[in-house]
């Protein structure tokens, strides 16, 4: 009778990793679990990369936000003075306390909406699942933010 031989083709790694590039062993995806999906090296570089463009924009943003408010501001002060526009003050004491009164009303619940619980819980949890990506990223941002 014909036997049928099973044939397995073998994977030597040591020489599989031997021919590849240092960068695809570093960056390669790992082969842990999927919730891991790269290595730590990769989460740390994609993170600090992200986080400093990220930081890099956020601060020439803000810069260029605070200059145009304070800019703004100070040409109202200046028609002001000048007499160009009259400003009510006892109309704006009046509006800042009536918004007082109404962020008391609204913060004296402290109970938050569903949806808004809901998407902090899947930030916390995306949080806890990559924290090597997210400290990548914070750092990232900080120097971003200084540079």
């Amino acid at each position: 009778a014909g036997k049928k031989e099973d044939s397995y083709n073998v994977l030597d790694l040591a020489e599989y990793t031997k021919n590849r590039p240092w960068w695809r062993k570093v960056f390669a995806p790992s082969s842990g679990s999927s919730a891991e999906k790269y290595n730590v090296a990769t989460q740390l570089v994609i993170g600090g990369v992200t986080g400093w463009c990220t930081g890099f924009i956020f601060q020439k943003v803000g810069k260029l936000a605070a200059t145009a408010v304070g800019g703004g501001f100070f040409l109202l002060q200046i028609a002001n003075h000048t007499g160009y526009i009259k400003v009510d003050w006892k109309l704006v004491e009046r509006d800042v306390n009536k918004a007082k009164q109404q962020l008391k009303f609204h913060g004296s619940g402290n109970k938050m909406s569903p949806e808004v619980k809901s998407k902090v819980d899947e930030v916390i949890t995306f949080l806890k699942k990559n924290v090597i990506l997210t400290g990548g990223f914070a750092g990232g941002f900080l120097l971003g933010m200084a540079s």
